[in-house]
């Protein structure tokens, strides 16, 4: 009785399926390196805008409060971004004639808004409450990272679900006192001193992974 099969299929089976299970696996790496990576989340990468705003200069540099800008951070969910006479505070006096701000006087005179481009998006599915974040101590640096060292704002977390949740579930790590919650340079807490704020700042961690806290 003839073999239905060559001798040699005894090597080439093997060697098959284990080349199957390899190549799906380095697709199944690939994928997850893709949907990690800087094209995906755009970690990392500064946004084009209209004005190269730079933090670093007028922030890390000049030591400007984010507050001044970004007036209504503890009373909204929105932070706010800057109108185009806050500029003028001081741009109708310093670097008037500069060839970079044109943008900005050109705003002035047209009296329209400067359009400036979104770093941090969520999807509209995702509430946020800037107001909320900041009345519990959690600091600017935690969610924005060292914007005072960058030239232009990029990206310093993924904002990703998980990333979310990990904090809603241990959050000491980004609560600061309060008077360091705008201290962008402020040092992460100590374990104990993290517990200790989020007990004197009512942080109820029972609820923050419920569907609702993000999803209404």
């Amino acid at each position: 009785m003839s073999q239905l099969f060559p001798p040699s299929s005894n090597t080439v089976a093997p060697v098959a399926v284990l080349g199957v299970i390899t190549t799906l696996c380095l697709l199944a790496v690939g994928i997850w390196l893709v949907f990690g990576s800087p094209y995906m989340t755009a970690v990392g990468v500064p946004i084009n805008q209209p004005v190269p705003f730079s933090h670093e200069h007028h922030v890390g540099g000049l030591g400007i409060d984010c507050r001044y800008c970004h007036v209504s951070v503890e009373r909204a969910s929105f932070a706010g971004m800057p109108s185009t006479h806050t500029c003028m505070t001081c741009h109708s006096q310093l670097w008037t004639e500069a060839e970079l701000l044109a943008p900005v006087r050109q705003s002035l005179e047209k009296n329209e808004p400067i359009r400036w481009n979104r770093v941090h998006s969520l999807p509209d599915y995702v509430y946020f409450n800037h107001s909320i974040h900041i009345a519990k101590g959690v600091g600017c640096v935690s969610c924005h990272g060292r914007v005072d060292e960058m030239p232009l704002v990029a990206k310093a977390e993924t904002l990703y679900m998980r990333w979310c949740l990990d904090c809603h579930i241990h959050p000491e790590p980004a609560l600061r006192a309060h008077d360091e919650v705008f201290n962008l340079a402020s040092k992460p807490p100590t374990q104990a001193e993290g517990v200790a704020r989020a007990k004197a700042n009512d942080v109820r961690t029972a609820h923050l992974t419920d569907c609702s806290a993000c999803h209404r």
